[in-house]
């Protein structure tokens, strides 16, 4: 599960239509049942957009040769998508030289399209989720999210560990920004630490739902850093930023503290997935 920006006017305000995302979460079931011609219109449509997101920048005559549709029909539909700032159409790129008549035409997936298609992928992901809440429990849950941490924290931790520790908290940032969270660290207002702010999160929808994920993040960040964290807000809730509160790792050498968890490693990574029952 991991992603983007809206298109926004001069002045900073979204001039973008109202997205129809039901349309991208429509399914085509065949021919259609007096009265379910809107549903089924639905279902090619988002078939439409879904081959554009995925073969884009592409023409109406390719899209027609796809879908075994007529002309007038793929017309039909783009004209819908072109309507609500699903695509946008392009003059096509001419290599070479070009005969007369008018230049072609392409077709291209906009922000507003591909992020209705992500908001669907996030409904599949809670569906997912909440089966398997339903037929092997909470934690299962969470184990699902610690395995998905994982391969993150696999991944990040050779960046973290290269920098000077005072760094370490800017290197995860860097390193959550280059996979879409927009991250940023600086000194905790409060001091006593930094503060890593994440400004996107690209599964804020199904954390909402299953915390599970935050948690998993959270002790993963810890383990990164090599100190307690603590998690301040999170965009899953409602706050505007995802803050978490890293402690200062001087703070780790005064007497009595706790020591932290040992990192993951990657053999340790996939015990995890062998562990979990092949979870996804």
């Amino acid at each position: 599960m991991r992603q983007l920006d809206a298109t926004t006017g001069a002045a900073g305000h979204d001039t973008r239509a109202p997205v129809d995302a039901a349309a991208l979460r429509t399914r085509s079931s065949g021919a259609a049942h007096p009265g379910e011609r809107g549903t089924s219109e639905r279902g090619t449509r988002a078939r439409v957009a879904r081959l554009i997101l995925e073969n884009g920048p592409v023409t109406a005559f390719a899209l027609s040769g796809r879908l075994g549709l007529t002309p007038a029909a793929i017309r039909r539909h783009l004209d819908a998508l072109l309507a609500d700032r699903m695509i946008e159409a392009r003059k096509a790129r001419v290599h070479g030289s070009r005969g007369r008549g008018r230049p072609a035409k392409v077709f291209v997936i906009t922000d507003a399209g591909r992020s209705a298609f992500e908001h669907a992928y996030d409904d599949l992901a809670s569906s997912a989720l909440r089966f398997l809440a339903r037929t092997r429990g909470l934690e299962a849950v969470a184990e699902f999210a610690r395995e998905q941490v994982a391969d993150l924290e696999w991944r990040y931790r050779p960046v973290v560990e290269a920098a000077p520790e005072q760094a370490r908290a800017a290197a995860l940032a860097a390193a959550l920004t280059a996979d879409g969270y927009a991250a940023s660290a600086g000194i905790a207002p409060a001091g006593g630490g930094q503060q890593l702010c994440q400004h996107h999160c690209p599964v804020a929808h199904v954390a909402a739902e299953f915390p599970q994920l935050c948690e998993a993040e959270t002790e993963a960040f810890g383990r990164l850093l090599g100190t307690p964290v603590q998690r301040l807000a999170t965009i899953a809730h409602g706050d505007g930023i995802c803050t978490t509160h890293v402690t200062d790792l001087s703070m780790m050498r005064s007497p009595g503290t706790p020591a932290t968890k040992p990192p993951i490693t990657k053999s340790h990574h996939e015990d995890m997935k062998t562990e979990s029952g092949g979870l996804p």
